[in-house]
């Protein structure tokens, strides 16, 4: 049984930083992308940033240049530093972990809260 435990969300003041951590277990196949999403109350849920199994990386660009996302492939684990945060990151974020040929799975949700 899959599981996936996020840690790191909490209150911050505008300009603050945080880093979400999500580890994965439960599984034998391999991680084909890991990623961390966002929703705000009333809206649907959006993709933050994405890590792939070779590394590579995609980020919204309402996040490019201040958030980096980082995996531990030996730890089955995923980061999100969380750098200038603004208001308007404020959401509940979601890591989602995508095996090869076992579908994909989603933590639990962590609230992040950025003060003006």
């Amino acid at each position: 049984q899959v599981q996936l435990v996020e840690s790191g969300g909490g209150l911050v003041q505008a300009g603050g930083s945080l880093r979400l951590s999500c580890a994965a277990s439960g599984s034998f196949f391999k991680i084909r992308s890991m990623a961390w999403y966002r929703q705000l109350p009333g809206k649907q849920r959006e993709l933050v940033a994405v890590v792939a199994s070779g590394g590579s990386t995609n980020y919204a660009d309402s996040v490019k240049g201040r958030f980096t996302i980082s995996r531990d492939n030996a730890k089955n684990t995923v980061y999100l530093q969380m750098n200038s945060l603004k208001p308007e990151d404020t959401a509940v974020y979601y890591c989602n972990v995508n095996y090869n040929c076992a579908g994909a799975y989603w933590g639990q949700g962590t609230q992040v809260t950025v003060s003006s």
